[in-house]
């Protein structure tokens, strides 16, 4: 079954209908035509010239939706109105049919009507003064070029103003849909952000009140109930403080991608201690180097370093079997390494652990991930370092014969640790 035809758009039935009447009312009234004593007339008489007449009226209702069609059939309907009396209104038609084909045809039909119109009146100014060698001889190729190629060129230069104008209305459509991706990036990014601080500001302080409450609730001892009602109120006032500062961060309207107030490496004593007081034997090995003013370390480097810190040691305090957690910080040349060890299997047999969700990790690895750093964390023998694997995946049970005791008849038994280990990266001028 053949495709149905487009219908004419409704501008070009009025074009149509406006041309048609105009030339019937100036054929009325005797106008717009040659004499019939004109060499150039075939076919004399006025209703002949009605038929070309009606042809390019016809022609009209194809401008937009078929103009190579429309054109052709108006070259012919032009030609039988030269033998005939001939309409202005039929030539005006045709003008415009021209004109529409350029516009709206495809680029290879616009520019081949651009072409033949200009050759043609070219042909149409030299040919017949070559041959009659008069001046008037040049008014053909006037004619032939204002029925032709003016049209032909308006065609074109307002086709290209047209192309223009829709390349710049797709330009900024997509400047506007990245500019609404870049958007979107930036809100996941500041999201992701503040969960980061949300995480490390009151899991530490919550995971101490879980299990302390708990211990509270299990033991009939007043005295250790009473201890552990202080170490919750501690701990309570202390977060209340950190999600307050929090709060405060995002009120503020400074701009400031990080607070002004972020912690440094200078609290780590008070961390350490504050984990001490959760329970937790914690030994810290820092670099001398670190405490020197002159090598101060850039904030998101001491942040990224600190938070780890943190997460580190309230996973130890939830998870950790009974035994010492180590901290180290060493400085090399152009990073900062950062690595804790936890002991690792086994059952905490002073008091309850609190559920964890790894939420921790996914946190401490995307910080170390926007430095540019290295990050691992895993089973290790030793301390030796993690063992390959992902990092937020479950913890391996303890491999065979490495167990908190070692190997049967092992003299030097091998202690089994959880290790978390990241390379922060100081590039040079960063510093203060």
């Amino acid at each position: 079954m053949s495709a149905r035809s487009p219908r004419p758009h409704r501008d070009d039935v009025r074009i149509a209908l406006a041309g048609l009447l105009g030339g019937l009312l100036l054929w009325g009234a005797g106008l717009g035509t040659r004499p019939a004593t004109d060499d150039l007339v075939l076919w004399a008489g006025r209703w002949p010239v009605l038929l070309p007449l009606a042809v390019t009226a016809g022609c009209e209702l194809l401008r937009r939706t078929r103009p190579r069609t429309g054109l052709l059939t108006g070259v012919a309907a032009l030609t039988l109105d030269t033998v005939t009396q001939g309409s202005l209104v039929t030539v005006l038609m045709f003008t415009d049919l021209v004109y529409a084909a350029v516009l709206y045809g495809p680029p290879a039909t616009a520019r081949r009507v651009l072409w033949n119109s200009g050759l043609l009146t070219v042909v149409g100014t030299v040919v017949p003064f070559a041959v009659w060698r008069v001046p008037e001889a040049l008014l053909i190729g006037v004619v032939v070029g204002v029925v032709a190629f003016t049209p032909g060129a308006t065609g074109w230069v307002v086709r290209n103003h047209r192309d223009a104008a829709e390349a710049a209305r797709l330009r900024a459509g997509q400047t506007a849909l990245l500019a609404e991706i870049d958007r979107v990036q930036a809100v996941t990014a500041e999201r992701a952000r503040m969960a980061r601080e949300l995480h490390d500001l009151v899991a530490n302080h919550l995971s101490a009140i879980a299990i302390h409450s708990t211990a509270a609730l299990s033991l009939d001892d007043p005295d250790t109930s009473r201890q552990a009602l202080g170490v919750i109120r501690e701990n309570s006032v202390e977060g209340l403080a950190e999600m307050r500062r929090l709060i405060g961060i995002l009120r503020d309207s400074s701009g400031d991608t990080e607070p002004a107030a972020a912690p440094t490496l200078d609290g780590l004593g008070s961390l350490v201690e504050h984990a001490r007081a959760n329970g937790l034997d914690v030994d810290v090995d820092l670099d001398p180097d670190l405490d020197c003013a002159h090598t101060a370390l850039p904030a998101p480097v001491e942040l990224a370093a600190y938070r780890i810190v943190q997460e580190s040691l309230t996973n130890a305090l939830k998870h950790a079997a009974p035994g010492r957690v180590t901290v180290r910080l060493h400085r090399r040349d152009h990073a900062l390494d950062v690595c804790v060890t936890s002991p690792f299997g086994g059952v905490r047999d002073d008091g309850p652990r609190a559920p964890g969700s790894g939420a921790g990790l996914i946190g401490m690895r995307e910080r170390v991930a926007l430095l540019q750093g290295t990050f691992e964390a895993g089973p290790a023998l030793g301390g030796a370092g993690p063992a390959p694997g992902p990092a937020n995946g479950p913890a391996p049970g303890p491999a065979d014969g490495a167990g908190a005791g070692g190997g049967a008849g092992d003299p030097a038994a091998v202690v089994r640790t959880w290790a978390v280990r990241a390379t922060l990266p100081i590039t040079e001028g960063e510093t203060a």
